[in-house]
């Protein structure tokens, strides 16, 4: 039995709504051969499995859509407001039980992913004050902004934004070659304490090689070990914005219809997810051979990006069917 109802929190959209409107500004005009600039390395990385093993209190941030007006042009002033914000949040709770371990982010961190001038000027100087001055791991899932709307992996339109994307978060993720990491893809897992997290990239979410590695990375989990289990990506599987309220994208159909159900079968806690300016809570009831699971799936991707309203209901007649 599943039964799917919507929770909604407004208090990231009221920050971002109270900021000063900036003058959208020309994009800068990437310089011939430049390349991306690695964000710095966490200052307090994530320790190895074994040592975090019986870790089972700590606190994580989820955000996503920083990309701002002047991309290009100036620092995401919008998102800066809300590194401020958690740079505060991670202090405060520096010395407590719940410190902030990790920053997961769901996608589109600039507007135009194929230019390294948007990631040097307007994103990464951002990153670095989370990663050095926060200390604190930054974890990014590509969105359509960064590798282009392109559905395919091979895409010969990926391959330049693409490549920023790594250049971008090459000292975070797993490299080429780790069990935590799909080779050449910006998919990629990490674990800390009780917790198990997976990033995978849905603008391509229709890709055979991508499903088949994130089944088996949810299946071969010790879920004695691994009670949270956590996934984040770009495009939400429910919401009630332009992307996936009345009318659906195709990826909205397609994790509805493969991904969330691996994701039941493999007792998926929450998936966090973006794509939409907006901040929405969906709570996923249901029941299997092992019992009363919940799933919550949430959308909080007030990160900067011009705030989206609310559009209308979800279409869940097919899902609840099925």
């Amino acid at each position: 039995m599943v039964k799917l109802n919507r929770r909604a929190a407004v208090a990231l959209v009221a920050l971002l709504m109270a900021a000063p409107v900036l003058t959208i500004g020309v994009v800068g005009q990437a310089q011939e051969g430049e390349r991306v600039t690695g964000i710095a390395a966490p200052t307090m990385p994530l320790p190895n499995e074994a040592v975090s093993q019986d870790v089972t209190k700590f606190s994580f941030i989820a955000y996503g859509d920083t990309r701002g007006r002047r991309d290009g042009v100036a620092i995401q002033y919008e998102h800066s407001l809300i590194v401020d914000s958690m740079l505060a949040e991670i202090k405060s709770l520096r010395n407590t039980d719940y410190a902030v371990r990790f920053i997961l982010q769901s996608g589109d961190a600039v507007a135009h992913g194929q230019n390294p001038k948007e990631w040097n000027m307007s994103f990464v100087p951002l990153i670095n004050r989370l990663t050095t001055e926060g200390g604190v791991p930054y974890f990014l899932a590509p969105g359509n902004h960064d590798v282009s709307p392109a559905t395919t992996a091979d895409a010969p339109e990926r391959h330049s934004p693409l490549r920023n994307y790594f250049d971008a978060v090459s000292a975070l993720i797993p490299p080429d070659g780790s069990p935590h990491r799909l080779s050449g893809y910006p998919t990629y897992s990490f674990v800390y304490g009780n917790t198990f997290v997976l990033a995978f990239d849905a603008n391509i979410v229709g890709d055979e090689k991508q499903f088949q590695w994130v089944k088996s990375q949810l299946e071969g989990l010790d879920h004695k070990r691994y009670v949270n289990i956590i996934v984040f990506c770009h495009q939400a599987p429910f919401s009630s914005g332009p992307h996936g309220g009345p009318k659906m994208e195709w990826q909205t159909v397609e994790l509805r219809d493969r991904y969330i159900p691996l994701f039941r079968a493999t007792h998926v806690r929450a998936v966090f997810s973006g794509h939409e300016h907006l901040f929405e809570h969906w709570v996923e009831h249901y029941t299997d051979a092992s019992g009363v699971h919940r799933m919550d799936l949430v959308v909080s991707g007030g990160g900067g990006a011009p705030i989206y309203a609310y559009t209308g209901e979800s279409n869940l007649e097919g899902y609840l069917k099925a």
